[in-house]
């Protein structure tokens, strides 16, 4: 992956919107409070979206918010949208809050998403067998650590962000112990560290991300995800359980409050046609990560750049 630079940002190209009537701007003397979450990705998603609605007319408070305890403070109204949601592990809270009417979901944001379990490339010396899943069972030893043997040792999401490491490595019978990481940054730490020694590692992590072109990482291959294999033991390779297989490919999307559309409708409606592609937001990322650069002045450089790009949407709402 060629490293990003702030000078190559890439522009939003190819958007396929189709507008609606031009809305009220409803309650302006009021902030609408964007959930922040804890990865860069969707950090730079709520920047531009923000961005977005202040040229409209409107203010924006950004609000640090944890990823799977939100919900129920969208549902009441004191946060009103987060625009970059992972369907792959928002809890069953939010489905139980959507199913009642009491969060509203905005629409896919477009970016071609993929989870999994990763390895550096320099691992398949070390256990050939790679990529397949069942490689990992007969070479667990060479992913082991102090802190794991003779386990393998597998860093998983951060706590916040659920289980899926540990929840597929018991599903699948797999000799490893999830270790959860302290956060986003944090993985990409242990992925610095492991590559520059040629270290043993195997991770959860996804796409779209600068890391995984940048630390040459690569997907194992899981049994396929399917929606069977978590509702049906007899579709996975393990009878007796249920999810052990890989991630189903997940759908990301932006979800808000809905008393939203009421409140501030073209707000609403910039949101629902907000779009970002994996080309668009993985060069953001890495200027933030890779170069060091603040995410709001990375952010502002690629709004100004790319007003023709943006600007139709925030044009089209309130005209």
């Amino acid at each position: 992956m060629k490293r990003p630079q702030a000078t190559a940002l890439a522009a939003i190209a190819g958007l396929s919107i189709s507008f609606a009537q031009a809305a009220e701007l409803g309650a302006v003397d009021e902030p609408i409070k964007l959930a922040v979450n804890e990865w860069t990705g969707q950090q730079i998603t709520t920047r531009i979206a923000g961005h977005m609605l202040e040229q409209a007319g409107y203010k924006v408070q950004y609000v640090t918010a944890g990823y799977q305890n939100m919900w129920q403070a969208m549902s009441d109204g004191d946060l009103d949208a987060a625009v970059e949601v992972w369907a792959s592990n928002v809890p069953q809270g939010y489905h139980q809050l959507h199913d009642a009417g009491k969060l509203e979901d905005l629409g896919a944001l477009g970016l071609d998403a993929r989870e999994g379990f990763v390895y550096p490339a320099y691992m398949e010396e070390t256990c050939p067998g790679l990529p397949d899943w069942q490689a990992l069972a007969e070479c667990a030893a060479s992913f082991a650590t102090v802190e794991t043997l003779p386990e393998g040792r597998l860093l998983d999401y951060p706590g916040e962000w659920g289980t899926p490491g540990a929840d597929r490595i018991k599903a699948l019978g797999l000799p490893f112990r999830a270790i959860p990481a302290g956060s986003e940054g944090a993985l990409v730490a242990e992925f610095r560290a492991a590559t520059a020694q040629n270290a043993p590692l195997l991770a959860v992590f996804w796409q779209p991300h600068w890391a995984i072109g940048a630390f040459d990482l690569r997907f194992a291959a899981l049994p396929e995800g399917t929606e069977e294999c978590y509702s049906d033991p007899a579709a996975g390779p393990n009878p007796d359980v249920t999810g052990d297989c890989d991630f189903i490919p997940t759908r990301v999307f932006k979800a808000a409050w809905p008393g939203m559309k009421e409140k501030w409708p073209a707000a609403h409606e910039i949101l629902s046609n907000l779009t970002l592609s994996v080309e668009q937001q993985q060069p953001l990322m890495g200027a933030v990560d890779v170069d060091g650069r603040q995410t709001p002045e990375v952010v502002a450089e690629w709004l100004a750049a790319n007003e023709s790009a943006w600007r139709p949407i925030v044009d089209a709402a309130v005209e």
